[in-house]
């Protein structure tokens, strides 16, 4: 009889969680439809959905094992989120940047290079941090750079110059300049590096935080437009990582961290909310076949990448394998960076490039024009 009783308690409590799973993964799904300027609380769903799918796998095949009919709950929860599982994984084993580039391919680079100061606290290894970014990324035979965070100094010093060590090689540049001290002796921003012609340039500034820059690339007939940006991040200091590792061994003080973390991560929900918008808006506006390269701060489970990237093609999700984590921080989730082309394209190699150089790792695709 106590056996019974335990067992119909552990398979209660087992449906219950399996329920409760279902139901956050189903409110999950519509995190791609609700804008967070209006619905920021449905942000955080996006977020958890990689760890949910784990789950809801999990219980599938206990239930097959034991329950079959219990099976369904967390098969129809996936099969109605096949939209989020669509853009979790790419499936292309042996992917890389496996062939010689055709004269008639792009290569492009995304690269968030976190301010060239590097992952390291030795402080001689960081005076070689800038050469080491440029010589990662230059040994690699781009087309065109889309770099954030990028900074450049007029001054000589760990940040100085870092202008020259690209337009040797890639005469042509658009520098958004965002953020400017010192009379504008220091600037930082998002960068656009091309060896190809530059014929025009543009800026869309966000009402808060940094900006959308596009170039106009002549290569061969074609004109291309290319555009990269930085959308706002949580902006997460030292003292957040502390009290995200308090809120984890759940410390006495954990309550008032979280309220901080929730505090930042719900407005970084609203202002991309507005980001996103102004992104679609200026992609929709093109005259030419066009890319998009950026650091979006947000996961493919977001409103933020399913209206920005709408119908484009994800050059992970083309050419890619796994789950693809770009963001080396907080968990092994985070695919915070794209890139994205338009159907004039098709996406003929894509790779991920991590030397412990940033926070980020770079991401390099050939692209080619259809004719």
């Amino acid at each position: 009889m106590a056996k019974t009783l335990f067992r119909r308690a552990v398979k209660t409590t087992l449906i219950g969680i399996n329920l409760l799973l279902v139901a956050l993964f189903l409110l999950a799904c519509l995190s791609p439809y609700l804008n967070p300027t209006h619905w920021w609380l449905i942000g955080f769903t996006g977020l958890i959905v990689p760890y949910l799918v784990l789950l809801l796998i999990f219980f599938l095949i206990g239930w097959l094992i034991a329950k079959p009919v219990l099976a369904l709950l967390p098969l129809v929860a996936l099969c109605v989120g096949y939209r989020q599982l669509n853009v979790l994984f790419a499936w292309h084993p042996g992917s890389g940047i496996n062939k010689p580039k055709k004269s008639n391919d792009l290569r492009v680079v995304d690269w968030n290079v976190q301010s060239f100061n590097g992952l390291s606290k030795n402080k001689e290894t960081k005076k070689h941090i800038r050469e080491e970014v440029a010589q990662t990324v230059l040994k690699l035979e781009p087309d065109v750079i889309c770099m954030q965070e990028f900074n450049h100094a007029s001054r000589s010093g760990n940040d100085a110059d870092n202008l020259s060590l690209f337009t040797g090689r890639f005469p042509y540049y658009f520098f958004s300049k965002d953020y400017q001290r010192n009379n504008g002796e220091y600037q930082s921003g998002c960068i656009i590096f091309s060896k190809y012609p530059i014929v025009d340039t543009g800026r869309v500034r966000y009402p808060v935080a940094e900006s959308l820059i596009y170039a106009d690339i002549v290569k061969g007939a074609d004109t291309i437009r290319l555009f990269t940006t930085h959308l706002q991040s949580f902006k997460f200091k030292k003292g957040d990582y502390n009290d995200l590792e308090k809120i984890r061994t759940q410390d006495e003080e954990a309550l008032m961290a979280s309220k901080n973390i929730f505090v930042k991560m719900r407005l970084a929900f609203r202002r991309r909310g507005v980001q996103a918008s102004l992104v679609r808006e200026a992609l929709d506006a093109s005259p030419y076949p066009t890319i998009l390269c950026g650091d979006f701060n947000d996961v493919p489970n977001s409103f933020t990448y399913f209206h920005i990237k709408d119908s484009w093609q994800d050059a992970f999700l083309k050419k890619g394998f796994g789950i693809g984590r770009s963001f080396i921080s907080l968990a092994p989730t985070l695919r915070i960076d794209y890139i994205l082309a338009d159907k004039h394209f098709e996406v003929r190699q894509f790779d991920m490039v991590d030397e412990d150089l940033s926070d980020h790792i770079m991401l390099i695709s050939d692209l080619r024009l259809r004719k």
